[in-house]
């Protein structure tokens, strides 16, 4: 495959549309598959892998054989080009955020939602330990620690069906016991 691809980048470095195409066909999915890893929502995924090959076919004269395989070579493009959607993102949410705190009411009473917040949290917690261990473990990796569903049953070892009951029995344990709707 190592070979196949090096010498469709030397085809696609001089202009040739149908190597190119041909090189697109060969790893457009474990591109997607990275950008869709790091962005997680599809039409970003979409996007940075449009631009990763928008970069192949204007950079393709510039991939050095000894320096890896083209397989390398493309995924390390594909994860810069995602980690750089993911910044762009986090620095538009920043911008925003900032915009809005600049922009609020200072007449509000900090100390009170400091307050609030405090008792939210205080009931969240005793509504976790009304849940059974492993509805509390599987909820915490997955809400506290960021994990999805897949490594939250890779870590318990536990099948993936089996995780998602877990999280949703407790979810609605945690609903009721906190009253909500």
């Amino acid at each position: 495959m190592n070979s196949q691809l090096s010498a469709l980048l030397e085809l696609v470095a001089g202009g040739d549309q149908q190597a190119f195409a041909e090189f697109y066909r060969l790893t457009s999915r474990r591109v997607f598959g990275m950008a869709r890893r790091v962005l997680v929502d599809p039409e970003l995924s979409e996007d940075a892998t449009q631009e990763v090959f928008v970069q192949v076919w204007q950079g393709a004269a510039r991939f050095d054989r000894s320096a890896g395989t083209p397989l390398a070579w493309l995924m390390t493009i594909a994860h810069r080009r995602a980690i750089d959607r993911v910044r762009a993102v986090q620095a538009a949410t920043d911008r925003e955020a900032r915009y809005g705190a600049a922009s609020q009411d200072p007449d509000r009473d900090v100390v009170a939602e400091e307050a609030d917040s405090n008792l939210e949290a205080e009931a969240v917690s005793r509504c976790l330990g009304t849940l059974t261990e492993t509805q509390q473990e599987s909820v915490r990796l997955a809400y506290y620690g960021g994990l999805t569903y897949r490594e939250v049953a890779e870590h318990l070892g536990a099948a993936v069906p089996t995780i998602k009951s877990r999280i949703r029995d407790g979810l609605l344990r945690l609903k009721t016991c906190l009253g909500v709707g």
